[in-house]
């Protein structure tokens, strides 16, 4: 552009020396002996020819410079769809070609960026998972700056909501709502009653944008999820019992006839033997079901006082294992059945892992408010697959296993306020922790 403006500018001064050169020449031949009215003639021709000369090589120049500013603003502004024309083939013509592959470039990236927030848009609108996300208004709290279809309909039947405020619109939503929200948290909740009830989770995660505290609310409808969870648990429950029923009722049949045949014959040498098996068969059938009566009907923990050193002898009579550290000196609050009915389970599981059973360990520790018992082996451990659903109830991958030990302790720990974690050991083996509320008794 400088080359541009210098070559111009030398071109113009060159013009406006010769012609005033030639000026000169003829008014000094016309009026000899008079150098100041020819001067002064001269000047009067040149210096109109020079401003409309100059006017006319600078006007397009500072055209060019005022699109331009013009175009920069609209870019500013977010407009790309403007373009700019330059007939010289000179460096401003450079310039042009350069902001024009600009602009070209802004509009590719926002019609790419208009078309993914367009997919956003209509994917966040069609999920079912109503959406709210909720800020704080200069003049009130907790405004809803955006809602799907999904809350519309759950909050409004369809209608908007942005710019309501949520208390508004929960005074006419169910009040299970409300009070989730009042909580605080994620969580399930139950809205109506009866065949109109409805189960949601509440999911919500807090964040700033443009110095305001956002919200963002997400509520799945489970009903339907729960329900098929549910009916396909109880078919896996009623294959589990009838596998069980006919592996245990089918040889009981069978020695019952036989003992009627020998009794028939009058050879009752080999009944004992026959009514010891049915009777082995028939307390394992009895086991099989006051496991599942246990499991379905997990009364609430009777918290009392339990001595550690008491609790462990009990255990240690009923299955083997060695107990690491010292056990903890204050007494701890909880029921102790509950507790020593699912230590059982897993001291049980650890000697059918294929660990040695002088490597099934026992820990008992506290720390601050909180228990921790570790059932440690060295046997074969858990895949990611088992590991994932051990813990889900009927899940076993034992031949004749019931899939309801650790799913009892499972529930046994929550019972009480705590929870279980399974993970395998550096070297081998399992760790089954339980992590119980410390409460000490009064």
């Amino acid at each position: 552009m400088r080359l541009s403006l210098v070559t111009r500018f030398s071109a113009l001064v060159g013009t406006l020396l010769t012609v005033g050169i030639f000026i000169a020449l003829g008014l000094d031949h016309l009026l000899p002996g008079q150098p100041l009215l020819a001067a002064a003639l001269c000047l009067a021709c040149v210096v109109p020819v020079a401003i409309i000369t100059v006017r006319s090589q600078v006007q397009p120049i500072l055209s060019l410079f005022r699109a331009l500013e013009g175009t920069v603003t609209s870019y500013r502004d977010g407009d790309f769809s403007f373009s700019l024309h330059w007939p010289q083939n000179d460096e401003l013509a450079d310039l042009i070609r350069a902001h024009n592959e600009l602009g070209n470039v802004l509009r590719e990236q926002r019609r790419d960026l208009v078309q993914r927030e367009l997919l956003l848009d209509t994917m966040v609108q069609n999920t079912p998972v109503a959406m709210l996300l909720v800020a704080d208004a200069p003049q009130r709290a907790d405004t809803v700056v955006y809602a799907n279809l999904a809350a519309r309909q759950l909050l409004a039947e369809g209608r908007k909501l942005e710019g309501h405020a949520l208390p508004e619109l929960l005074a006419h939503a169910s009040p299970a709502l409300g009070e989730a929200l009042a909580r605080g948290g994620d969580g399930l909740f139950t809205a109506g009653e009866g065949e109109d009830e409805q189960v949601y989770h509440l999911a919500r995660s807090s964040f700033s944008l443009n110095g305001r505290k956002h919200e963002l609310l997400l509520l799945r409808h489970l009903t339907a999820e729960l329900r098929r969870q549910e009916v396909q648990t109880w078919k896996k429950v009623i294959r589990v019992i009838s596998h069980e029923l006919n592996n245990s009722l089918a040889p009981l049949a069978s020695l019952a006839h036989s003992g009627a045949e020998l009794v028939r014959r009058g050879q009752t040498e080999r009944l004992p033997q026959i009514l010891e098996t049915i009777g082995e068969r028939t307390r394992h059938l009895e086991s099989f079901i006051l496991g599942y009566a246990r499991f379905a009907k997990l009364p609430t923990p009777r918290l009392e006082r339990c001595d550690w050193p008491g609790f462990i002898a009990r255990l240690s009579s009923q299955v083997g294992f060695r107990l690491e550290g010292e056990l903890p000196q204050e007494p701890a609050l909880l029921d102790q059945a509950q507790l020593e009915q699912a230590l059982l389970n897993l001291l049980k599981n650890a000697h059918e892992s294929g660990s040695a059973p002088e490597d099934v360990e026992l820990q008992v520790r506290r720390a601050q408010d909180v228990l921790r018992i570790d059932v440690l082996d060295r046997g074969s451990g858990m895949n990611e697959a088992v590991l994932t659903n051990a813990l889900v109830p009927f899940y076993s991958t034992k031949r004749s296993g019931t899939g309801l030990g650790l799913a009892l302790a499972r529930e046994i720990a929550e019972a009480h306020g705590g929870r279980i974690l399974l993970s395998n050991r550096e070297g081998g083996g399992l760790a089954v922790t339980i992590i119980l509320p410390a409460l000490t008794p009064h």
